[in-house]
């Protein structure tokens, strides 16, 4: 019996019989059966499970016969195509309300930015990164809308922190041109600096590396389309940058056929190694004429930031400085024009923000901000003393509140003072969304 017993135990089955067989034995003892009645019940069952075995053999005969085996489903069939998951879609949206001190009738209501994205994951590897935008609600030939692909690029993992990515793709310059959801930064509009000095939403299209150390050093260097001075509007203000000049912003080409004979560089820097504190610049510089002009003009755009976040605190600080070469032959046949083209311009900023109240989703966050920046800081000379005068630093100082409602949800009101500047002070009220 004992031989029986171990030769059943190699299989599940077997060691439930052999259960069975000790439950029957235990209930015979039960009973106080003879020592010759044991052994009879014993030999029956043994009887009975050896038929059971016998079965379960042709059983897993059949089986075989009628199911190929691994081995030969992988020889004969090809291996199946990796099944991808379905693409990913987000997006963000911000509406506000603006209300000049000075001229009520310019009080506005605009449903400013409506962005949906679209990601996809062809394998672990490379990834599609896509978003498409709608600024002020409707776009047509007699609306003041527009319709925009804001980024459009792949993505692919090199492996040790190295990542290539090709095609539309933002330009990592500043803290807010790479994090310009509303849910991101503090005031109704996007601050002043970062918007007439570093172009807002920059981007360009090109070939880029991302480097990304285990030290929190962060390194972007690329290689992508740039400016086209021959875009500059003499006539008129450019009206970029809520009411104020934006020197690149008027001449950036935002990947539609875009001249691209004078292509431009670009490399970044970010460090995050030390708890709470971000310390990042990055420097953008290439040709400009793009064969449309008689001389050969270049746009260096440099800047520098830093965050510090200790605690319930948000402090930063930035510094952008731009000059545009050779703009002498460009501007003389224009002399006398509303807006000529300026050599250098420059701007910062200073802002502090402290989240005051703090529970579950909800957080409440006051900020302060003071930003000076000139749009026109020099102009090269021109003949006979025809050279522009300069014009004077603005200034602002804008002072609100973000509260968040809900995880990507805010609310957001400010009052902007502004000093030297064309546009009244107002008062801004905004929702913002991200998810």
């Amino acid at each position: 019996m004992s031989t029986t017993l171990c030769s059943l135990s190699r299989s599940p089955l077997a060691v439930a019989i052999t259960m069975i067989l000790a439950c029957g034995l235990m209930s015979s003892t039960a009973h106080a059966a003879t020592q010759e009645e044991l052994e009879a019940q014993v030999k029956n069952m043994e009887q009975q499970i050896q038929e059971m075995k016998t079965q379960l053999e042709q059983l897993k005969q059949q089986q075989a016969a009628q199911t190929p085996s691994q081995s030969n489903t992988a020889v004969s069939q090809p291996a199946p195509a990796t099944v991808q998951s379905g693409p990913t879609f987000f997006g963000y949206g911000e509406l506000n309300y603006s209300h000049p001190k000075d001229n009520s009738a310019n009080t506005t209501a605009d449903l400013a930015r409506f962005v949906i994205g679209v990601g996809y994951e062809f394998d672990d590897k490379t990834h599609l990164n896509s978003e498409l935008e709608l600024e002020h609600a409707v776009s047509s030939a007699s609306d003041p809308g527009e319709i925009e692909v804001e980024q459009a690029y792949i993505d692919h993992d090199l492996g040790h922190g190295m990542y290539a990515k090709a095609g539309l793709f933002l330009i990592p310059s500043g803290l807010l041109n790479e994090n310009h959801e509303p849910t991101r930064y503090y005031g109704v509009f996007r601050n002043f600096v970062e918007t007439s000095i570093i172009p807002t939403t920059w981007r360009e299209g090109g070939v880029a590396i991302q480097s990304n150390s285990t030290n929190g050093l962060r390194v972007d260097a690329g290689l992508t389309t740039g400016f086209d001075l021959s875009k500059w509007d003499f006539g008129s203000a450019d009206g970029q940058g809520e009411g104020h000049d934006s020197p690149l912003g008027s001449i950036h080409q935002e990947l539609a056929l875009a001249h691209a004979k004078d292509l431009s560089g670009f490399v970044a820097l970010n460090y995050t190694g030390i708890n709470d504190l971000k310390l990042g610049g990055s420097l953008f510089t290439g040709g400009a004429s793009q064969g449309q002009l008689n001389t050969s003009s270049e746009i260096t755009l440099w800047e520098t930031h830093a965050r510090w976040t200790p605690g319930n605190a948000d402090i930063s600080a930035l510094y952008a400085h731009g000059h545009i070469s050779s703009t002498t032959p460009v501007n003389t046949p224009m002399i006398g024009s509303v807006t000529l083209i300026p050599e250098n311009f420059f701007g910062w900023y200073v802002q502090g923000a402290y989240r005051l109240w703090h529970k579950d989703s909800y957080m409440f966050a006051p900020f302060i901000r003071y930003e000076r920046f000139n749009t026109a800081s020099r102009y090269a000379s021109l003949p006979i003393n025809l050279t522009p005068a300069i014009l004077p630093d603005q200034q602002a100082w804008t002072a609100g509140f973000n509260f968040n409602i809900a995880d990507g949800v805010v609310l957001k009101a400010d009052y902007v003072m502004l000093k030297h500047s064309d546009i009244s002070d107002r008062f801004d009220l905004g929702l913002g969304y991200q998810f």
